[in-house]
C-alpha cells in the first residue's frame, strides 16, 4: 500500500467530530485539536433561552435562590471577569489556548444536541470520537445513534464535583486535592461518565472565581488529546472513584460573599 493510502486510511479511521455549544472554550477546544486529529465537522447547538433556562431553574430549586444566583452573575461574577482579564490572557498565552474563531466551513448549527438533526449528523459522518463541550445533557438517544466515544472535559473532580464550578466549590471546602478537572466518557448522566484522567490545578493570590475555568480547561486539554489518543491506540483506560457524589450549583451572592468572609478566617 502506499504511504498516500496509508495516510488517508488513519485518517478515516480517526474521525472526530465536535457536538458543543457556542463559546470561546469550544474555539479553544478546536484549535487544540484541529492539527492533531482530524476534525469532520463541529456541530454547534443554539444556546437555551434565558426566558425558558430561568423557568426551569426557578422550578427545581426555588425563586430565592435563582434570584441569588442572578445576582452574583450580574454583580461580583462580572466584575471579576472584567478585573481578571489580564490573568486570563496570560493564562491563555502560557499554555496556548487559541479562541481564534471557528472555521465556518465546519460548523453546522442546531437548536440543540437532542435534535433528529444531530442524530442524522453523526451517523453521516459517523465518527469514532464526540467531543462534547458545554452542551445540553446529551440523551441516550443521541449517545446511542452511533458506535462512537463521547469525551468530555469537566471542570471539576467527579463525582465528588459534578455539574459546574467544581475548583471553586473544592477551594471554599478546603478541599485542595480534588481541585481540579476530569477527561471522562459521557452518559445520560449529570458527569457521572467513567473517568478516564483527572488532574488538579495549580492556584496562585491572582486566581479567583474567574479565572479557574481558564486553569482547568487548559489543564483538561492536555488530558483530553492524551485520551483521543488511548482510544484511537486501542489502549483506553476507565475508572470509577470511590468519592462522595454530589452536584453543585452556581453561588448565590450571599453564599459567595459568606464563602469569601469564612476563607479569609481561615
Amino acid at each position: 500500500m502506499k504511504q498516500k493510502d496509508v495516510k488517508m486510511k488513519t485518517i478515516f479511521n480517526q474521525r472526530v467530530v465536535i457536538l458543543a455549544g457556542k463559546s470561546s472554550s469550544t474555539n479553544i477546544v478546536y484549535n487544540a485539536l484541529k492539527d492533531d486529529f482530524h476534525i469532520e465537522c463541529i456541530i454547534l447547538e443554539d444556546p437555551v433561552k434565558k426566558v425558558e433556562f430561568l423557568k426551569k431553574r426557578i422550578k427545581y430549586m426555588g425563586f430565592w435562590r435563582v434570584s441569588g444566583q442572578v445576582l452574583f452573575k450580574t454583580t461580583i461574577a462580572k466584575f471579576l471577569e472584567i478585573y481578571s482579564k489580564k490573568r486570563i490572557s496570560a493564562i491563555h498565552r502560557e499554555n496556548k489556548m487559541d479562541d481564534a474563531a471557528l472555521p465556518k466551513e465546519l460548523v453546522i448549527p442546531v437548536t440543540s444536541v437532542n435534535d433528529d438533526k444531530v442524530i442524522s449528523l453523526l451517523q453521516k459522518h459517523h465518527p469514532a470520537i464526540v467531543v462534547v463541550n458545554g452542551t445540553r445533557i446529551i440523551s441516550k438517544k443521541v449517545l446511542n445513534a452511533i458506535d462512537a466515544r463521547f469525551v468530555n472535559i469537566h471542570a471539576g473532580i467527579t463525582p465528588k464535583y459534578r455539574n459546574v464550578h467544581g475548583a471553586y466549590w473544592a477551594l471554599v471546602n478546603n478541599d485542595f486535592e480534588n481541585c481540579g478537572v476530569t477527561v471522562h466518557l459521557v452518559d445520560p448522566g449529570i458527569d457521572t461518565g467513567s473517568i478516564i484522567y483527572q488532574s488538579c490545578i495549580s492556584v496562585t493570590r491572582q486566581d479567583n472565581f474567574a479565572t479557574y475555568p481558564s486553569l482547568q480547561l487548559a489543564k483538561g486539554i492536555v488530558y483530553l488529546k492524551k485520551a483521543l489518543n488511548d482510544i484511537f491506540d486501542g489502549r483506553l483506560v476507565t475508572k470509577k472513584r470511590s468519592l462522595e457524589s454530589k452536584i453543585w450549583h452556581h453561588p448565590t451572592l450571599g453564599q459567595y460573599i459568606l464563602n469569601r468572609l469564612m476563607y479569609q478566617k481561615k
